[in-house]
């Protein structure tokens, strides 16, 4: 149902990417509301006016009104764009493939609206129509120069209805900027574009129309940090040439302040996952006219947390695809599993057990050479330099100009990225000017006014709120000098009590790390193992554990489940006999976890090699008001580690039979609440396929090129005792007494 819901509200997206001039109409005063004409009067246009809401999504309205003879649409996001009549009833989206259709009450005048290729999702009828502010933004391309001489094409949007000087919003992309136009920027950030910015979308070098090579991930140049800066900036080390994303950067902005008039000499940057990485490379030795950014789910380094490795574990099925569509050409190239023997879309989990090793899928893709970054991973598994030069929290020593880290507790791409930036930030925030807002969020869907993620519901569009009353406020404050802007440090909307929450430091004081031990007969405890203990599972290669629900569709391909698997029901996996279970009695009382969750699991391993999945569930109850929430298993912290690195992450080291290790990591940041009746639950496994490769549990030197026969089942024991006192690091802002709490 949610899936559907999500495609409904395609509805009010669909023209947001459009690259077509619509329809310029005559203005109306913001929030003015159309009268309809009284029903005896009105034509068949006239009675299909007014607002019209999806009852599970109230804060997606969209209204239809008549103007210049044609039905027109427009909602809070979506610039008014004229209709095309199919019918008395029946209306087609211009330069899209949707059709509207209407149904009419007892009086002839509209009660529901749906799309036609989704008639489930139906939108009432719940008011007049309403009409929204939209500036004039006029659109103009330029190539903008580098140092190097390299040009880098990008688009501006001038608001010239607005008299007034304007700071420039900028936003850099890998993604293509073509599509940029006016619908576009009120369609995917609103609140800025009715705000009022010059905004400049770029392609980066390499990718679309902007000359050079791309190189994914860019490495940082040397940039003298305390070295005199000449006008062109960042000086590359001794080459006054020399380029990265910081340079290109520095460029544009010196470019767009001497070339582009009605400029008020200020810069601020905002971008989500590669464009949130180029935000905050942006903050780096940044050109003084930047004032503020805004590096949301930035991929600040891909090998330790994000996109491409998990703590040495390979991210295999995101690695094949998002470099597949990245590098097969200078713009986007779709995934294909191919066809099963029914002639069925192949299930990527068994698309990738087939092949093997990465080198096989490399091997076995069609492409007569690897990518260059598919060559990154099958020569550089381990974290060398090639990967450490990418890292930009090793250039995170200052905070150069205030900057809004955004992070999802659910982002199933870069869900580590933002909070490492803050951290790294935080010691040298001597200005109070590093802020960190995190959501119940998949990867960038603050951008959405949904109340849903996946099969939870919040009650509120927490993405519209952070937009209005954080993004837009701090952009205003520091780019116009603009009141209104009061974040001390920390927003966090707490799930579970499903309230925003303040911080004036993330995580609170308050948050006591207090330790929740795994001990025998599948229990947590609060207290010490009184017994020794010890749980085992057998884990095998040949059977791995799925980390979503099957099938498993390519990454962002048609119908994929990629968004939401981070809220997925885990009783999908539960009674596996390899993944191993622990549960605490049923809470008496909320028990209120925020900040950093630590795994300490003391482990052995019959192989050479193991990866340990740890997650931290909350289990609801049978009896939950929400029907579809019964029983439901969520996961509200998770992370993997890869055996080899527990002593270096440079220089893996196979384990030695038998032998008890220790495996403390984080499992990141969590702002939530474990509710009365309620279930804490941990789980352990150590396959979570195909999103990560399978570790062969033999060492090997590279398992990107491990072979068939390396492959082994092998015996994981985990360890509860008063020397092996396996454990997670839970930041508990209530004190949880057995008796008060079960």
């Amino acid at each position: 149902m949610t899936r559907r819901r999500v495609a409904v509200l395609g509805l009010c997206f669909a023209l947001l990417f459009s690259t077509s001039k619509t329809l310029r109409l005559a203005p109306l005063a913001q929030g003015a509301v159309l009268q309809q004409a009284p029903a005896a009067a009105a034509t068949q246009l006239d009675a299909l006016s007014g607002e019209y809401t999806d009852p599970n999504e109230p804060d997606t309205r969209i209204s239809f009104y008549v103007q210049d003879g044609k039905l027109v649409m427009e909602s809070e996001r979506m610039v008014p764009t004229p209709l095309t009549e199919n019918s008395p009833n029946e209306f087609a989206v211009p330069e899209t493939k949707m059709t509207l259709k209407f149904t009419l009450d007892s009086a002839g005048r509209g009660a529901s609206m749906f799309a036609a290729n989704d008639p489930q999702v139906i939108f009432k009828h719940t008011g007049d129509a309403v009409h929204h502010s939209f500036h004039d933004y006029q659109r103009s391309e330029i190539m903008i120069p580098m140092r190097d001489g390299i040009k880098l094409h990008t688009v501006i949007l001038k608001p010239v209805d607005i008299t007034t000087p304007l700071p420039f919003l900028v936003q850099r992309t890998p993604y293509g900027v073509d599509g940029t136009s006016r619908a576009s920027f009120f369609g995917g950030r609103p609140e800025l574009a009715r705000a009022g910015y010059i905004y400049v979308a770029q392609d980066i070098r390499g990718r679309y129309k902007s000359e050079g090579e791309f190189v994914m991930s860019r490495p940082q140049v040397d940039h003298h940090p305390g070295s005199p800066r000449t006008g062109l900036g960042p000086g590359g080390g001794h080459d006054p040439k020399a380029i990265d994303e910081t340079t290109d950067t520095y460029d544009t902005v010196d470019w767009l302040l001497k070339n582009v008039q009605g400029n008020n000499g200020r810069a601020g940057f905002v971008g989500t996952s590669y464009p949130g990485f180029l935000a905050m490379e942006a903050g780096i030795d940044p050109h003084p006219a930047v004032k503020a950014i805004s590096p949301q789910a930035p991929m600040i380094d891909v090998w330790m947390g994000d996109d491409f490795f998990h703590n040495g574990a390979f991210r295999q099925s995101y690695g094949y695809d998002y470099v597949f569509g990245m590098e097969s050409n200078k713009e986007n190239a779709d995934v294909s599993y191919g066809k099963d023997k029914d002639g069925k879309p192949e299930d990527g989990f068994d698309y990738f057990l087939a092949r093997g090793s990465f080198a096989e899928d490399v091997k076995k893709s069609g492409v007569k050479q690897p990518f260059p970054t598919w060559k990154l991973f099958l020569d550089h598994p381990s974290y060398d330099t090639v990967w450490s030069s990418r890292g930009v929290e090793h250039h995170l020593n200052a905070v150069t100009v205030p900057t809004l880290s955004v992070g999802g507790y659910y982002d199933q791409e870069d869900m580590w990225g933002p909070q490492e930036e803050y951290k790294m930030l935080e010691p040298h925030d001597s200005k109070n000017e590093n802020f960190l807002v995190l959501g119940p969020w998949r990867h960038g869907s603050w951008g959405s006014s949904s109340r849903h993620l996946g099969n939870l519901n919040y009650g509120e569009s927490i993405g519209k709120e952070f937009r209005a009353q954080i993004e837009a406020k701090f952009f205003g404050h520091y780019l116009k000098d603009e009141p209104g802007f009061d974040l001390e440090d920390t927003a966090s909307f707490q799930t579970g009590s499903n309230t925003w929450k303040r911080y004036s430091h993330f995580p609170p004081k308050e948050a006591q790390p207090t330790s929740l031990h795994l001990v025998g007969d599948g229990l947590l405890s609060w207290t010490d193992a009184k017994e020794p203990a010890k749980t085992s599972y057998e884990s095998d290669p040949a059977n791995p554990v799925p980390y979503r629900h099957r099938p498993i569709q390519p990454t962002y391909g048609n119908g994929s489940q990629w968004f939401n698997w981070l809220t997925e029901d885990q009783r999908f996996v539960t009674d596996r006999k390899d993944v191993a279970v622990w549960k605490l009695p049923v809470l008496k009382k909320d028990l209120i976890v925020t900040g950093e969750v630590l795994a300490d699991i003391f482990a052995s391993t019959t192989g050479t090699d193991n990866d340990m999945i740890v997650k931290l569930i909350d289990q609801y109850p049978d009896d939950d008001p929400d029907p579809k929430m019964r029983g439901y298993q969520l996961m509200t912290n998770e992370q993997i580690f890869r055996g080899r690195y527990l002593d270096s992450f440079e220089k893996p080291t196979p384990l030695r039979a038998g032998s008890i290790h220790e495996y403390r990591y984080s499992l990141r940041d969590v702002d939530h609440v474990f509710k009365a009746g309620h279930t804490v639950m941990v789980e352990i496994q150590s396959t979570w396929f195909p999103l990560y490769d399978r570790n062969p549990q033999t060492f090997v030197p590279n398992i990107m090129t491990a072979k068939p026969e390396d492959y082994k089942p092998a015996t994981i024991t985990i360890y509860s005792d008063s020397d092996h006192d396996s454990n997670l690091q839970v930041p508990l802002m209530n004190a949880c007494d057995h008796i008060e709490c079960f």
